[in-house]
């Protein structure tokens, strides 16, 4: 062992086709769960925007799902949805919960009130409000919210390697390099942990920056 690179170059080189596959299968995973999580929350952030009275209990029923740790949902649920990708998309989409539609909700509070008024006044129906001028003006809330819930599910979809090795990407090169006490695996799989979610976090700041041309504009006009 004395003298052992950190990382074997060797190893990396030799199985790339590995560590590209759990690379696609971590960033597929943790997609899959961003999606599901954000239509359940914007679908909750609208109801909560029309009717007050449930803001309250959305949020306390996603802040107590945020708490529970996600060996102990793989617990509970294994019973029921077995060994699958359900098991470990359900603790990856709740905890998205609580960001997502704290996030929505405060980005359609942001919106003036004047300007609310005043589509009102031109006739938009309350369908077209939302779209043509709620959520335009609520997108850089939003996707921070997004931005979050991308970066720490990423993290967490590592854990999934505990329910089989079908469902935790990245995280099977980590625990598979624990086991086998050989570091090349542990730094290769927390590397491209990291690089996933900073790629997202880059991506979502340019998807913001496309979206909303005109804060550009005004920054660039002061």
């Amino acid at each position: 062992m004395t003298g052992r690179p950190l990382v074997d170059w060797g190893w990396v080189v030799g199985h790339l086709d590995d560590i590209a596959l759990a690379t696609l299968q971590h960033l597929g995973i943790a997609a899959l769960a961003v999606g599901a999580g954000f239509a359940v929350s914007f679908g909750l952030a609208l109801w909560s925007v029309r009717d007050r009275r449930v803001y309250g209990p959305i949020t306390a029923i996603s802040g107590i799902l945020y708490t529970i740790p996600s060996l102990a949902l793989f617990a509970v649920l294994v019973p029921f949805t077995g060994l699958s990708v359900v098991t470990v998309e359900i603790p990856l989409v709740a905890y998205t919960l609580l960001i997502l539609v704290r996030n929505i909700v405060a980005g359609f509070d942001a919106v003036p009130a004047d300007v609310l008024e005043a589509a009102n006044g031109m006739g938009y129906t309350r369908g077209q409000r939302l779209l043509q001028v709620e959520l335009p003006l609520a997108i850089p809330l939003i996707i921070a919210g997004l931005r979050l819930a991308s970066v720490s599910t990423i993290g967490l979809v590592t854990v999934g390697s505990l329910i089989g090795d079908a469902f935790g990407g990245l995280g099977v090169l980590i625990k598979d390099g624990i086991a086998a006490f050989f570091p090349t695996k542990i730094y290769v799989g927390a590397a491209l942990s990291v690089a996933l979610a900073f790629g997202a976090d880059i991506a979502f700041i340019r998807l913001q920056r496309a979206l909303t041309p005109w804060a550009r504009a005004r920054i660039s006009g002061r």
